[in-house]
């Protein structure tokens, strides 16, 4: 009996590896998030083994998915390959792209969509972590280029977009209002944590970590639950939650720059057409 794989659905199992949430990967693939879990769980059913594990913290691949994984890449190089050539789109190579977790399904979906869509030939990896550890691995040269969020006055990158940092809570929620203040923060990494606990302490308010997984998602559930409170750029609020306004005596935060930072060495034209596509994407905006 023929058994055929479908491309499509490897390319959606290896974007959840990569970006350890069907969300994140629905948002890279202009899918919702139910046709992600549907492709997951038929490709779970053809293999009649469990590719990922659900815990609290998200996902995680099983042994059987990181056996899968490895050849799901190769496959889709070799896809993405044949079509750069029956197409002739001019451009190939590799390139590792970092983005910090909020960002992803945010202000990155579009072009990182729009990119993908036209350079088939290029393999694009993601590697989503904080801002901090982000800054580490291009120091390291484990990504090529990456987005960092960075405290205006402090802006280290081209800066390409500037957003008020605002506490979020769950809507009509009433976390704001605990003392000592329950927060959740997405990582100990996190980008914003300086500057919530540095308010908080300036404002004398006394406050406890609630939660501080490095996944985005347990952080909103968290908030969304109304156990705590968290602090997100405008514009990446998740769904389910929302800004708290003036009058819950909560101090002001800092205004954070999304800034573009490459990898220094030798010239790289693939990044360098990514960074244009960004560049001109935020421009827009």
């Amino acid at each position: 009996m023929m058994r055929n794989l479908d491309v499509a659905v490897l390319r959606a199992f290896v974007t959840v590896a990569q970006t350890g949430s069907m969300t994140g990967a629905a948002e890279m693939l202009n899918l919702t998030q139910g046709a992600i879990s549907q492709q997951i769980k038929r490709l779970e059913t053809q293999f009649e083994r469990a590719l990922f594990e659900r815990t609290r913290k998200g996902l995680h691949l099983t042994q059987d998915g990181e056996k899968l994984l490895r050849k799901a890449q190769r496959m889709l190089v070799l896809n993405d390959e044949i079509w750069q050539e029956m197409r002739d789109d001019g451009y190939v190579g590799k390139l590792t792209v970092g983005i910090p977790y909020d960002l992803v399904g945010s202000f990155m979906r579009t072009p990182l969509r729009k990119f993908c869509d036209q350079y088939p030939g290029i393999e694009l990896s993601l590697r989503c972590h904080s801002s901090p550890e982000l800054k580490t691995f291009l120091q390291n040269g484990e990504v090529d280029i990456a987005l960092i969020e960075e405290p205006v006055g402090q802006i280290t990158g081209d800066c390409l977009l500037v957003a008020p940092l605002v506490w979020v809570g769950a809507k009509s929620g009433k976390a704001q209002t605990k003392r000592p203040l329950p927060v959740s923060l997405v990582s100990r990494e996190c980008a914003f944590r300086p500057a919530v606990i540095d308010g908080l302490d300036r404002a004398g308010i006394a406050w406890r970590s609630v939660f501080e997984s490095g996944n985005i998602e347990a952080t909103a559930a968290t908030v969304r639950s109304d156990l705590s409170v968290t602090a997100f750029l405008v514009g990446t609020i998740p769904d389910g939650l929302e800004a708290l306004r003036g009058g819950d005596e909560l101090p002001e935060l800092p205004k954070y720059a999304i800034s573009l930072m490459e990898k220094t060495g030798a010239h790289n034209e693939v990044r360098d057409v990514f960074a244009e596509m960004v560049r001109s994407h935020f421009h827009q905006m």
